[in-house]
């Protein structure tokens, strides 16, 4: 699936900062809790809860985010749509990183088991 350049450089320069709260009442909303994110988040990136909080404070884009993860091995196995695209579809590696939090935070909000969501865990 191939996004519009500027959809791409959007996502890359948006902050994770910003969209972090949203996760966070998603997740809450559906009745997880923020460390159920964090340990999706750290299987996603391998951040751990400090650098997470660096990250956050820097103001970090998605891009820098990224950049700074050690993506796990098993992220190629996050499939399904979010957005209304096919997650394992997106040609831009880093707009394709993005959805798989996206889709691991939805799966979360969802309710579905944490053996689930973190593949290969």
């Amino acid at each position: 699936m191939k996004n519009s350049d500027a959809q791409n450089k959007r996502i890359a320069n948006m902050t994770f900062a910003s969209v972090y709260p949203l996760y966070i009442e998603k997740v809450e909303k559906k009745g997880r809790t923020k460390d159920e994110l964090h340990q999706v988040i750290t299987w996603l990136t391998n951040f751990g809860q400090e650098k997470l909080q660096e990250l956050i404070q820097e103001n970090a884009t998605f891009e820098t985010f990224f950049q700074q993860a050690s993506l796990n091995p098993h992220a190629h196995l996050i499939t399904g749509v979010i957005c209304g695209v096919r997650v394992e579809e997106i040609e831009n590696p880093l707009t394709q990183q993005v959805r798989y939090l996206d889709k691991l935070v939805d799966e979360l909000a969802k309710g579905k088991k944490m053996e689930k969501i973190l593949r290969g865990a």
